[in-house]
């Protein structure tokens, strides 16, 4: 690379690398190592080429009938002009005006190079030019140089429309005519030295022109094209920022002095909607009513020339709706070294409800951290401190004694569970879920739960059960849903009435429908909960019992998401089977979770 960068200038320019191009000269190179401003900008799909084509056709066909209009006029001034010259500049006029008609007047697909003499379009310019001014000069009759200053167009045009190489040949065929003609006449005696020497010089000139025009216009390519990636880059940019603003979740409004909104996200236009679609950028932030509380806290920040840091709460009031609290931060565009940029405000706004709860969700977080170090601290001493009161129980034989030492181990027990909850919920590695019988697990659960609470067995029992007889797989962790069954029996028991059938566990399996979950629901007779509790059922330490933790539930919502499964709760009002439903949807199995046969029917005891 470090070679292709140290020998590609020389290709480039005739005067050195160009330092300010930004671009390795390989990328701007012609195929044969000769830059070519037409191949380049065509390339590209530039107009550019395209215009200055035009512009010399119609600069040849300007000179046409310049040439045409000069010789006449030398003849009705009395000159002697001869009337082959005066055919030929009309011959050349002639074809001048048609290509410069079938090309360069009509809007038609240009070739895609001009970069050989067996193209068609250099031999009806560049070409003709040449024969035409050649044969002109020959037919002059010697007079100073004549034509020969003609052979400026031919050898501009080359340089400015072909590659360098071409440019050139076209000044050597431009000067091997002028140096051929004046060598001839003056081998003939018709012509002195003077004439020669200054054919010479005309030369040389047209070889400098073919240089300059050749260099300028390649310079030309290169300053467009480093212009179209630069233009490209900032398109690519600006899409990629109105991605990131559409896709974010806060509100972003661009307002002027005027209160007319410039741009506006997704997700301002909810925040400003009510009932119906708030309408796209641009529009007049003044034409809502509701929207008033926005509108002067822009005229104020527009006023004060700035707004707090944090932000400030503004309150949009909507007809027929309750007020919306809007978390508003401001930001300026304002430059004070220009005085002619419009002053621009970008509202950042949110709504102040999910900025509670996103607080809220940080704060639990940070208390389940806290929590968690607490209760992994507090196992030691409370092991320490059951062991003793047993020790104490064994050696007091005083019954108000053995009621204090009962009261404490009734207690370190409690403290046990609510250690164990904490931990169980506890930030860390969650296991990999595993296929099992839901129904078996049910089932013994069930069983085992009645048995410790001492509930009485077969239709005088609080608890019954409608399980599916077959298997029913799902993707769960069977000792977390344990767990979980038992806090929500926990639960549906406390708040039951007395009697039978009063707390009902049911599996639906969806027979037949793979695509469904399955559907764990533990139904408990009883006073619905009311709509001020059932908002904060899932949260943590929240209890309407004096001696709860409030852990259970949270501990339920917490378990069910590590493993992909959904925990809710529904109310069942009026009639004789009112009361609350916990539901439970767990995964089934599928080929994505990796399992193999062996896996899905090796069921756990």
């Amino acid at each position: 690379m470090a070679e292709r960068r140290s020998q590609a200038p020389d290709t480039i320019s005739w005067f050195g690398p160009h330092q300010d191009s930004g671009w390795d000269a390989t990328e701007v190179a012609g195929s044969s190592g000769d830059p070519h401003f037409f191949d380049r900008r065509a390339a590209a799909g530039s107009s550019t080429f395209q215009r200055m084509l035009r512009a010399f056709l119609a600069a040849r066909t300007a000179l046409g009938l310049a040439l045409v209009a000069a010789l006449l006029l030398g003849h009705v001034l009395g000159s002697d002009v001869s009337m082959s010259l005066l055919r030929l500049c009309a011959v050349y006029a002639l074809a001048a005006v048609v290509t410069w008609w079938l090309i360069g007047w009509r809007a038609q697909p240009l070739p895609r190079q001009l970069a050989s003499p067996v193209h068609l379009l250099w031999w009806s310019s560049v070409g003709l030019d040449l024969i035409s001014f050649g044969a002109l000069n020959m037919l002059d009759g010697g007079a100073g140089v004549g034509f020969s200053a003609l052979f400026i167009m031919p050898v501009l045009m080359a340089g400015v429309l072909s590659p360098r190489r071409m440019a050139l040949a076209t000044a050597a065929a431009a000067s091997l005519l002028l140096l051929g003609h004046g060598g001839w006449r003056l081998w003939e005696g018709q012509d002195n030295g003077i004439r020669f020497s200054q054919l010479g010089l005309v030369s040389c000139g047209l070889f400098v022109i073919g240089i300059l025009a050749s260099e300028l216009a390649g310079r030309l390519a290169r300053e467009e094209r480093t212009a179209r990636g630069s233009l490209e880059f900032a398109r690519q940019q600006a899409e990629l920022n109105r991605l990131v603003i559409d896709e974010m979740q806060e509100g972003v409004l661009v307002v002027d002095r005027r209160g007319r909104v410039r741009a506006a996200n997704p997700a301002a236009q909810a925040l400003l909607a009510h009932g119906q679609h708030s309408p796209a950028a641009p529009f007049q932030l003044r034409s809502v009513p509701a929207w008033s509380g926005l509108v002067a806290a822009v005229e104020e920040a527009f006023t004060r020339g700035g707004w707090p840091e944090g932000g400030q709460d503004v309150t949009l009031t909507f007809d027929g709706g309750g007020p919306r609290s809007l978390r508003v931060r401001m930001r300026f565009t304002r430059r004070r070294e220009s005085s002619t940029e419009e002053d621009l405000c970008v509202l950042l706004i949110e709504d102040n409800r999910k900025v509670l709860a996103r607080n809220r969700q940080e704060k639990l977080a940070a208390m389940g951290r806290v929590s968690a170090g607490i209760a992994h601290e507090i196992r030691n001493p409370l092991a320490a401190i059951d062991q003793a009161n047993a020790l104490l129980s064994e050696d007091l034989p005083d019954p108000r004694a053995q009621q204090l030492t009962r009261m404490v181990a009734s207690n370190v027990q409690r403290l046990k569970r609510i250690v164990d909850d904490v931990m169980e919920v506890a930030p860390g590695v969650a296991p990999s879920p595993v296929a099992f019988d839901a129904a078996s697990v049910v089932r013994g659960c069930c069983e085992d739960w009645a048995s410790t609470n001492h509930l009485p067995i077969g239709g005088s029992s609080p608890l019954k059960l409608d399980l599916p007889s077959q298997p029913v797989l799902v993707l769960f962790e069977p000792e977390h849903l344990r767990r979980v069954l038992v806090n929500l029996l926990d639960n549906g028991l406390r708040h039951a009435p007395a009697g039978a059938d009063t707390v009902r566990v049911r599996l639906d399996a969806h027979p037949g429908d793979g695509d469904r979950p399955v559907l764990l629901s533990v139904f408990s007779l009883g006073e619905p909960i009311p709509a001020d509790i059932e908002r904060h059922l899932f949260e943590p330490f929240f209890s309407t019992r004096s001696r709860g933790s409030g852990l259970g539930l949270y501990i339920c919502r917490e378990l069910c998401e590590r493993y992909g499964a959904r925990i809710d709760y529904r109310s069942h009002r009026g009639g004789e089977r009112g009361g609350n439903e916990f539901r439970v949807q767990l995964r089934r199995p599928s080929a994505n979770d990796g399992l193999i046969p062996s896996d899905l029917f090796s069921l756990p005891a």
